[in-house]
């Protein structure tokens, strides 16, 4: 049986073995009590599970008194930046983002904004655990109803960080590709409001996904095969949540995910200086990209949560991870694919640049991605066994934040358990290909010895 992932910010699982309904009830009754009532806003995506989880997250914040609006069919970023904008307790976010078709997420997000933080992320996991919770009678329970107009101002505020003329003045033809997820009826309004020519892929708002929802060059190859026959600008690839966006460029070329974060790095640094918050194993042109700007670097452990609670540490202008994600702390908390298409088009028009030459202008790096399956325990287990090997072989210096990290002057590589998947992932990065093999497979194997 899959696993239930379980974490400060909701719960993951597949559906009808680890996710069911009564779990889903279970963890909005737990926020529920830690909120002590008030209005929570829910939106969910397409997937065919997501309505039968909205209805038991509902059942659950209702029983505890609070007063429930549900956005239906909502982008997870915009529930996000719209919720402290109208003062709503919290927000409750059901989507698989870019898991598989039979995987969900009840994701929990609070007044701020951003997905809860590991404090009140455990207090809620202990009500959870113990199902101790906040029970009203039936004068007590709290109230549905359904929120409408939450895009147009959204709309409003990109506009307010973003130079929306300058993009509609370019005229831009651009492919968008929001997997049918929960995005899909909101990419023609945003086309709309920036005058772009739209092109859609995968554009029906539908239960079944019809490609791999993780934005990454193999899930961008229906865009790179037609964008040069529709005389494409720009290709945008998007998560079914629209939290993680890859880039395909006017050429036909589909961009690895760690450019999304670097092209929009580059640009916004370029204007608005400051400290930028990533992850551990997000590739090092973002490195490079703020020494060139003179700013610091912060990385973190993965996993937005704790991308999110640096950049309240350090007081930064911009973050994000290598997944595709990118969040703009000025504008909302969380990880949003429209202001990624909005920055990157407004860097196009702004340098009066194709994306394949914003692309061209970033150090180039060899990146390598492998995953390998393994419950929980035994990756855990795993990893810190490869460390000890690692340290009885002399390697010094081993960066411990996230897993094992060794870092080379020609590159570095990286394993550590997933939070989200059973997994073990190794990446990889170096100035060669070869080099960037040589050491993942090092690792890999010292991997299958230690499992």
């Amino acid at each position: 049986m899959r696993p239930l992932r379980v974490s400060s910010c909701g719960l993951r699982g597949y559906v009808g073995e680890t996710l069911t309904p009564q779990v889903a009830m279970d963890i909005a009754c737990a926020f529920g009590t830690w909120l002590e009532g008030g209005v929570v806003w829910v939106g969910r995506d397409t997937r065919d599970s997501s309505p039968m989880l909205a209805q038991s997250v509902k059942a659950g914040l209702l029983s505890c008194g609070c007063d429930v609006l549900d956005a239906g069919v909502c982008p997870a970023p915009v529930l996000q930046q719209a919720a402290p904008r109208r003062q709503a307790a919290g927000a409750v976010a059901i989507s698989g983002g870019h898991h598989g078709m039979g995987w969900n997420a009840v994701t929990l997000i609070g007044a701020d904004g951003a997905l809860l933080d590991p404090v009140t992320g455990e207090g809620v996991l202990d009500l959870f655990h113990a199902r101790d919770f906040r029970r009203k009678d039936w004068e007590g329970v709290g109230s549905d109803q359904v929120l409408e107009g939450l895009f147009d101002p959204y709309l409003d505020a990109l506009e307010h960080v973003v130079d929306g003329e300058a993009i509609r003045r370019a005229g831009y033809t651009v492919v968008i590709d929001p997997v049918g997820g929960a995005g899909t009826p909101y990419i023609r309004p945003f086309a709309e409001r920036f005058g772009l020519r739209l092109v859609g892929i995968h554009a029906q708002a539908s239960g079944y996904l019809a490609r791999e929802p993780e934005p990454r060059p193999r899930s961008a190859q229906h865009i790179a095969a037609i964008i040069g026959h529709v005389a494409g600008d720009v290709g945008f690839v998007h998560s079914s949540d629209m939290g993680r966006t890859s880039l395909v460029s006017e050429t036909g070329e589909p961009a690895s995910e760690e450019y999304t974060l670097t092209v929009a790095a580059r640009h916004w640094l370029s204007r608005h200086p400051g400290t930028v918050v990533t992850n551990c194993c997000t590739s090092r042109m973002l490195d490079r990209v703020a020494e060139a700007a003179g700013v610091e670097l912060v990385k973190t452990r993965v996993g937005q949560a704790q991308v999110l609670a640096s950049i309240a540490d350090e007081e930064a202008v911009l973050g994000g991870e290598g997944c595709g994600s990118v969040v703009l702390p000025e504008f909302s908390l969380g990880y949003d694919g429209f202001l990624v298409m909005a920055m990157v088009l407004e860097a196009m028009a702004v340098h009066q640049a194709a994306l394949s030459e914003l692309l061209a202008q970033l150090p180039k790096f060899h990146i390598l991605k492998r995953r390998r399956p393994c419950d929980s325990r035994s990756a855990y287990q795993a990893v810190d066994r490869i460390r000890r090997l690692l340290a009885e072989e002399g390697e010094e210096g081993l960066d411990l934040t996230d897993g094992v990290r060794i870092d080379r002057e020609d590159g570095w590589v990286h394993v550590r358990p997933s939070q989200t998947e059973q997994l073990i992932r190794i990446i990889s990065e170096a100035d060669t290909r070869e080099r960037a093999m040589q050491e993942a497979d090092r690792v890999s194997r010292m991997l299958e010895a230690v499992l």
